[in-house]
This record gives C-alpha cells, sequence and structure tokens, in this order.
C-alpha cells in the first residue's frame, strides 16, 4: 500500500484515505476533500473461487459431444464470480441440498432463476465467461427501449445494412420507414441485425450505431452485469465480447419487467408493412423461438447462435403461479437444440420447492461502483445466498462512501479517522 495511507476497518469495509497533508502547506487536503476522495471498498466474501467452493461437475450428455476450439476467455475476478452469493462462485454445478440432478446439456454455462423475486435456483458455472452471439439483442432492449417511442417511424440508412453478409435479418430497405415497434419486432422474433443496427443508432443518439454500443455497456454497468462487454449491437462476433450465463440473466429480468417487451417477445406472428416508395410488398415474420410454440406457458425470450459462440438461449415460462427464467451459453445443437436444453432445465427448476434458493439476482444499482462487490457488507449467507445486499435503486452512480454514509457505524468511524488526521498533522507541525 502507498506510503501515507491511513486505513480503517468499519462495518466490514476498509475505508482507504489518501496521505495527509498538514495545515498550511501548499495543497492542505481539508476534511471535505479527505471525504471526497475517500473509497470504500467492501470486504469481498470468503468462499470465491479457489477459496473452497465446491466444484461438482455439471451433468452432460454420454457420450461427451464435440466442440469446437474456442478462445481464451478474460480472466475471472473473483470479487464478479461472487456476485448474487457465494455458492455461485464456482466454475461447477450449483443446486439446492438434495434436489434432483439437473438436466444433461452441452452448454458450457447456465442459469435457473425466479423471475419474480430473483432467487437463483441453480446453474452450472454461472460466472463463467461465454460468448452471447444473438441473446445480446437483449442487453440492446434492455438500454435502448425505455428510450423510443414505438410509435415513432424512421428511415432505414445504407449504414444501417451493413452487417455480416448471410447472418440473420428482417428485410429492411434502404430507404424505408418503418415504426420503431415494427424494429422490435424484428429484432425479437427474426432476430433482425438489420433491425439492431438502426435501434443502436437510435439508442446512441449523436454518436450513431458506436454510441448505441456504448449505451448497453452502460446499461450492463448499471444492472450489475460486470462480466459482460457489448462490441456489436446485434450479437454478432465482435473483439472483447462476453458475457456469462448469470449476467444474462440479470439482462433478462430487466426485459421481463417491461410490458411492451413482453408483449413483442410473446407475438408468434407479425406483418412488416409494404414500402411503396421503394415498391417492396409486406410480409410475415414468425417467432423462430421454438418454447414459444411448443412449451406451455412459455412467454417468450431469444435464441442466437454463431460459429464462435456455438447455441444460446435465453428463456422465462410460466407454471403454477411461478414463473422461472433460463440462461444457455456454449450450447451444441445436438442431442438437444438450445431452446431444449432450457425447456429441460425449466422443467427441473419447476420441480423445485418454491423456496428452493442458491443465490441471487442482484438489483439495479445494488453493486459498489466498479462492480467490487455490494455496495453494503450485510454479511454472506453462505453457500445458499442468504446474505444478499439489499438494493439501493435511487443512486446507482454514487460514489461507494455515498452509499454508506447513513450508516452510524460509519458515521462513527469516519470523525474518528477525522480525529486521527488532526492529531498526524499536530506532529508533523511540531517536527518542523
Amino acid at each position: 500500500m502507498a506510503r501515507g495511507l491511513l486505513v480503517l476497518s468499519v462495518a466490514g469495509a476498509v475505508l482507504v484515505l489518501p496521505p495527509v497533508m498538514t495545515v498550511g502547506t501548499p495543497g492542505a487536503a481539508t476534511a471535505a476533500q479527505v471525504a471526497a476522495t475517500s473509497q470504500i471498498t467492501p470486504a469481498r466474501p470468503p468462499n470465491t473461487v479457489g477459496t473452497g467452493t465446491p466444484n461438482r461437475p455439471c451433468p452432460t450428455p454420454t457420450p461427451p459431444v464435440a466442440r469446437p476450439t474456442r478462445p481464451a476467455p478474460p480472466p475471472l475476478d473473483p470479487a464478479h464470480a461472487a456476485v448474487g452469493g457465494p455458492g455461485l462462485a464456482t466454475p461447477g454445478l450449483v443446486a439446492p441440498p438434495g434436489s434432483a440432478t439437473p438436466p444433461a446439456v452441452t452448454a458450457t454455462s447456465w442459469l435457473v432463476a425466479d423471475l419474480s423475486s430473483g432467487a437463483v435456483l441453480g446453474g452450472c458455472g454461472p460466472h463463467e465467461y461465454g460468448v452471447p452471439a444473438s441473446v445480446q439483442k437483449l442487453l440492446l432492449a434492455a438500454a435502448v427501449m425505455p428510450h423510443v417511442d414505438p410509435t415513432t417511424v424512421v428511415d432505414v440508412t445504407e449504414s444501417d445494412l451493413d452487417f455480416e453478409p448471410g447472418s440473420s435479418a428482417v428485410g429492411l430497405v434502404r430507404g424505408g420507414r418503418y415504426s420503431i415497434e415494427t424494429l422490435w419486432l424484428g429484432l425479437l422474433l427474426n432476430s433482425g441485425n438489420d433491425a439492431a443496427n438502426v435501434l443502436a443508432r437510435l439508442g446512441g443518439g449523436p454518436g450513431g450505431k458506436a454510441g448505441g454500443v456504448a449505451a448497453m455497456n452502460s446499461e450492463a454497468h448499471q444492472l450489475g452485469a460486470y462480466q459482460t462487454h457489448a462490441a456489436t449491437p446485434s450479437g454478432l462476433d465482435g473483439p472483447g465480447q462476453y458475457t456469462s450465463a448469470y449476467d444474462m440473466a440479470l439482462i433478462a429480468r430487466a426485459c421481463f419487467a417491461r410490458a411492451d417487451f413482453r408483449r413483442y417477445a410473446a407475438t408468434k406472428l407479425a406483418q412488416v408493412p409494404a414500402q411503396a416508395a421503394n415498391k417492396t410488398k409486406g410480409f410475415p415474420i414468425w417467432n423462430d423461438n421454438q418454447l414459444l410454440h411448443r412449451y406451455p406457458g412459455a412467454l417468450g425470450g431469444k435464441t442466437g447462435y454463431t460459429d464462435l459462440a456455438r447455441h444460446s438461449f435465453v428463456g422465462a415460462a410460466e407454471r403454477n403461479g411461478r414463473t422461472l427464467l433460463v440462461t444457455v451459453l456454449g450450447g451444441e445443437n445436438q442431442p438437444l437444440a438450445g431452446w431444449q436444453q432450457g425447456a429441460a432445465l425449466l422443467d427441473w427448476g419447476f420441480g423445485l420447492p418454491a423456496t428452493a434458493k442458491v443465490g441471487q439476482l442482484v438489483s439495479r444499482g445494488q453493486l459498489g461502483p466498479g462492480g467490487q462487490g455490494p455496495a453494503q457488507a450485510a454479511g454472506t449467507g453462505g453457500s445458499g445466498g442468504s446474505g444478499e445486499t439489499r438494493a439501493n435503486d435511487e443512486a446507482p452512480s454514487r460514489p461507494g462512501w455515498l452509499l454508506m454514509a447513513g450508516s452510524p457505524v460509519v458515521l462513527l468511524g469516519i470523525l474518528l479517522i477525522l480525529l486521527l488526521i488532526r492529531r498526524r498533522a499536530r506532529r508533523r507541525r511540531v517536527v518542523r
């Protein structure tokens, strides 16, 4: 640690202050300046990756499925791996004690959660890095949907149609005029990369499509999805583009909280209007999410595939008053397709007691700045994640020390620190 730093542990956190400057010297720090430059570093949960979390193998099909070579993921920060509860900090299986064995799937990581309460019911490597493919379009929806009017009609530009040849598209035409609602339907039903480009451009404001991608990354940060980084609006592979099954659950939960998203995601058939100026006829589009067509109680979601990501899937369904969410990354299409793996995992989740829980989906703004852990270190609840912190939805962008300013213990600690600062300053004046 740098020379002159003052460190005090207060209420499970560590308060680190900059070097003390004496009164009357150039650049002297006032108490207000000291407070403004202080930083709360929450205590990390003790049971993180590499420190004792059980690594139970995830059930996989027999014989093993052949997999193509994939790039090495970035290093995993143990603090990020323990978000949602220390029990989730494992590359292996996490499931409630005594529960039935989850289905054998080819997904490299997956998670099942209660959409209403945010309780995580189980997972396989929930925080392991994966490549999203088109399920990343949910992050685009989470970032942009709250800020655009679905009735607004927009013009499609030539640059909007600049995407990987042969990849999925709605069939928008240059110079065509479409409502934003039509673009959302094209994005979610047909996984339209052309629609993704238009929506990202609109969401990016003066920054255009690049600004839309920046808005996606900002939204991920606010949701607590610190392992997620978007390089493209559509989920087409890009440099440094990663996510995790846990992060995708956070993003999907934010989407399903919106009535307009739920309506779009549950739409089975829509119509893209004709474009008279281009002499282009209208045409129907069908929802390509088979869960919606073939799973009772399905609410929709998103499918994805690229050669790099393999098969990804996000889906939600309701049964007997419970609504569950599943996220799947890195799956192969045999013996079960991505949506079928999601369906099997949903069946497993619905078979668990309503009280089952191994972790928690954090709420928007619940984590401290930089994703270094909970804004309030209220304790860790062991493998079940029962010690998750309360959400702080009102001030997600405030510095960490402000998030704890209401605590009497912390205030007392700060006063003690200021007293120590004064004593140190006096001693320095005497020596000089």
